[in-house]
């Protein structure tokens, strides 16, 4: 029972941890984003803000089972669902939208450096997340946590393609390539504001993978 406790501990911990490194790397990707005229960069600081909001709900559900590890998903989760899900669209909207249009009038960012090195530190947190959050999932045999690791391992997906698209044109400086990147990310945004819409409707932990 102890060795429960400190493993819903440690869950709890690793759920927090990602509601900061995201409310860190939303601000920071938003503002380098804008300044350097990066629409990807930007779009994935605006996702790890709507990330934040998903955290609260992964933070409280965590608490939840803690205290009954056989309890149904409740209002809060479900509205912190909603909410998530309207933002994902709100943004894919947005995304495609501003993509379409860079690419109409051939805009290009001033320089994508800091979405190479943003991402690439992503990656590795993310990837750390995920591996945690799978081990600690493992030992309380918890498919809701084991869901989580799966979702965390989206915004590792949402990084490799800010890298690349990022990298392509630092190196190359191939035109749209910045739009295309975000439209990589607004792809993977509709599939996460879908699934929280399924899993708003009801109980099951499974996610986007």
């Amino acid at each position: 029972m102890n060795h429960s406790k400190k493993l819903y501990k440690v869950a709890f911990g690793l759920a927090v941890f990602t509601i900061i490194y995201n409310i860190v790397e939303g601000l920071i990707s938003t503002y380098l984003g804008f300044e350097d005229e990066s629409l990807a960069l930007f779009g994935f600081g605006a996702d790890s803000f709507i990330e934040v909001i998903s955290g609260l709900g992964i933070a409280h559900m965590i608490i939840r089972i803690q205290n009954n590890p056989d309890s149904k998903r409740d209002g809060f989760e479900r509205t912190a669902l909603r909410i998530t899900g309207f933002a994902f669209y709100i943004l894919v909207v947005a995304l495609v939208i501003t993509s379409v249009y860079n690419i109409w009038i051939g805009h290009k960012p001033i320089t994508t450096f800091w979405g190479v090195v943003i991402s690439g530190i992503s990656i590795v947190v993310m990837w750390v997340l995920v591996a945690w959050k799978r081990r600690v999932g493992n030992q309380l045999n918890s498919a809701p946590i084991l869901a989580d690791a799966n979702c965390t391992m989206v915004c590792v997906y949402m990084s490799v393609i800010l890298l690349v698209s990022s990298g392509i044109y630092e190196l190359f400086g191939i035109p749209y390539i910045d739009s295309l990147g975000t439209l990589g990310l607004a792809y993977f945004a509709f599939k996460e504001g879908k699934e929280c819409f399924e899993k708003a409707k009801n109980d099951t932990h499974c996610c986007c993978d």
